[in-house]
């Protein structure tokens, strides 16, 4: 299989450094293939600006989702973006790797995604009308792909857990992996998430080690998070809100899980 890991830490020598060094040996000794966007090495412009679409007419006014559109379109993006989506389309799975930063992915990666996921790429596809919204949340272009987090936190594991004073981890984590991973498609892994980084000693780097290989091992065992399709009857379209007798209990993130 052909393995994408994208990854946004500043520091080589970091844990991160160390974890991403390790995923990429393990998953070659597996026999997939993997290919590396270090955000930080390849010093990868995170701003989305009118320079990513090349034929724009000077002192034209920047629409960013149709400048998008038009550049995709016509094959008139930066190749950097063009690059990262034809990666993209090769990958099989897709790990996205990084420290979360005030309750985020790094500003570095969230530039990756806001520019490689190009309209009409990852977003603006299919019909919309009275019975779809397009294809988007659990359809769309990344549609039978895999993708996981791998994420390190400062804190501790009881400041996310379900009354810890961060909140939940499955929520802080919701935006990217509903909104960034499942929007366009993905099948969604539980994320990899490794707490109080700052502790970790020689004994405790071999357990979260181990632990990462063997969800490696088990990237296409493992079941995805059961987030609700959207076109798949739960939902009333337009609204695009739950419909009355689905999740009747429930509110916010949660009812989005079958």
């Amino acid at each position: 299989m052909n393995v994408l890991l994208v990854y946004a830490h500043p520091e080589p020598r970091s844990l991160n450094g160390s974890l991403k060094d390790f995923s990429v040996q393990r998953l070659e000794d597996a026999g997939h293939v993997v290919q590396v966007s270090d955000l930080y090495a390849m010093n990868w412009k995170a701003s989305l600006d009118a320079n990513d679409s090349l034929d724009r007419q000077p002192g034209a006014r920047f629409d960013p989702s149709l400048d998008s559109k038009r550049a995709f379109r016509d094959g008139r993006q930066s190749q950097d973006i063009a690059l990262e989506q034809e990666k993209l389309r090769w990958a099989d799975a897709v790990i996205l790797q990084f420290p979360l930063w005030w309750f985020s992915m790094p500003a570095i990666l969230k530039g990756w995604v806001e520019r490689v996921y190009a309209y009409g790429f990852a977003y603006g596809v299919g019909e919309h009308s009275d019975v779809r919204w397009g294809d988007r949340y659990g359809e769309g272009s990344m549609a039978g792909k895999r993708a996981m987090l791998v994420v390190t936190t400062g804190g501790w594991e009881s400041h996310y857990s379900p009354r810890g004073i961060n909140g939940p981890i499955d929520d802080v984590l919701f935006p990217i992996q509903h909104g960034v991973l499942y929007y366009p498609g993905f099948d969604v892994l539980p994320p990899f998430v490794i707490h109080r980084t700052s502790r970790i000693d020689e004994a405790r780097f071999s357990e979260v080690r181990d632990a990462l290989g063997q969800r490696l091992d088990d990237l296409w065992k493992t079941a995805p998070i059961p987030f609700r399709p959207q076109n798949a009857g739960a939902y009333d379209i337009p609204a695009l809100t739950l419909r009355p007798d689905v999740a009747t209990d429930q509110v916010g993130f949660s009812a989005h899980i079958e």
